[in-house]
């Protein structure tokens, strides 16, 4: 098992082995939810707790400027409020500035945050035009220079990033590189920029990436991320490629709420939209906290909970036209009663047939 050069990650890493055991595998590893812009604020990662939560959480990208500039940090506050009795997530932030992460990191530090990630592969055309995500593969010095900068803070430093901008081959170079920054874990999406997420994810390099890193940082975690839909298929990418330390989950979860939980079994509809009510909830205290919110991000939520059931579809397209959680509320109570009337008419029929 790999030994970590931070406290924080040892922890993680140990804690995954609590888990139950796993045929096949020697290490559990440890599971996290991707960073997503509009989606991993701390309203939806309670409801994912909820439901069966990862190892480990992040919060959206943050601009490591915005965290102390005077006209952008109360945005900052509330992409990074964590709330009482949440488990405390890695930080993520972006830029390309030194000394942005250099002030960020000491911040995030004095409000509690035990680690931060960098991201260094978002896709997004406005950050790389910013210099930052993808770009910084184009730009090694930038990279070491935010790198350096945001260790001032004490706090372990991770970075998240890609295969490469335009060629996968890049990674020849580029990972080797950001495994000689001296960090405790490394997330790969394997794919490149170019590709965004429209090709399956290039599996074929992993074990290539678990050789990179056992050469030159055997200390550093590797943590992979793309295409994985929920745990199982998590922990079988491990079983094919030993060497992997964890799994990271996006866009899985909006297929699966239940996407992390050990024992996948059947959720009932009721389970399901219990999530979503949850979600409500949660949304109506935060905007009276960091408000006004934009109603129509919420919505975008909806289609998580409301599939593969009858009527889903209906129930889905009259969601998408309310304006607020009341109207929404209002919906699913309305759902519920027909929902009932329905199924006792089906155990009706069910009886009459006898």
């Amino acid at each position: 098992m790999v030994q970590v050069k931070s406290a924080y990650w040892q922890n993680v890493v140990d804690e995954a082995q609590k888990h139950p055991a796993v045929p096949g595998l020697d290490k559990i590893p440890f599971f996290s939810m991707a960073p997503m812009e509009a989606v991993t604020d701390s309203v939806f990662r309670r409801v994912v707790a909820h439901a069966g939560g990862p190892d480990v959480y992040f919060t959206e990208f943050t601009n490591a400027r915005s965290i102390t500039h005077p006209k952008a940090k109360f945005t900052a506050q509330a992409r990074l409020h964590v709330a009482k009795g949440e488990k405390m997530p890695v930080a993520q932030i972006w830029g390309n500035r030194g000394i942005d992460f250099e002030t960020a990191s000491q911040d995030l530090k004095e409000h509690g945050y035990q680690a931060i990630d960098i991201n260094m592969g978002c896709p997004s055309g406005t950050i790389i035009k910013n210099g930052g995500g993808c770009d910084m593969i184009r730009h090694f010095d930038d990279a070491a220079t935010v790198i350096a900068s945001a260790k001032t803070s004490g706090l372990p430093i991770s970075v998240k990033t890609r295969l490469g901008f335009n060629e996968l081959d890049t990674f020849e170079t580029w990972i080797p590189f950001l495994l000689k920054q001296d960090i405790p874990l490394l997330t790969i999406h394997v794919r490149s920029r170019k590709e965004m997420s429209k090709v399956p994810a290039h599996y074929e390099y992993i074990d290539r990436l678990v050789q990179l890193r056992d050469e030159l940082a055997p200390h550093t975690l590797l943590q992979i991320n793309g295409d994985v839909k929920d745990r199982t298929a998590g922990l079988e990418l491990v079983r094919q490629h030993p060497g992997v330390d964890g799994v990271m989950i996006g866009r899985g979860i909006f297929e699966n709420p239940f996407a992390f939980e050990e024992t996948p079994k059947e959720h009932t509809l009721e389970e399901t939209l219990s999530l979503l009510r949850m979600q409500l909830d949660l949304y109506d205290k935060f905007n009276a906290d960091y408000g006004p919110l934009n109603f129509k991000k919420l919505r975008r939520f909806f289609k998580i909970y409301v599939r593969h059931f009858n009527y889903a579809s209906d129930l889905r397209i009259a969601l998408m036209d309310t304006k607020n959680t009341t109207q929404a509320r209002e919906l699913l109570d309305k759902f519920d009663q027909q929902w009932a009337a329905q199924k006792a008419a089906d155990t009706i029929a069910i009886t009459q047939d006898r």
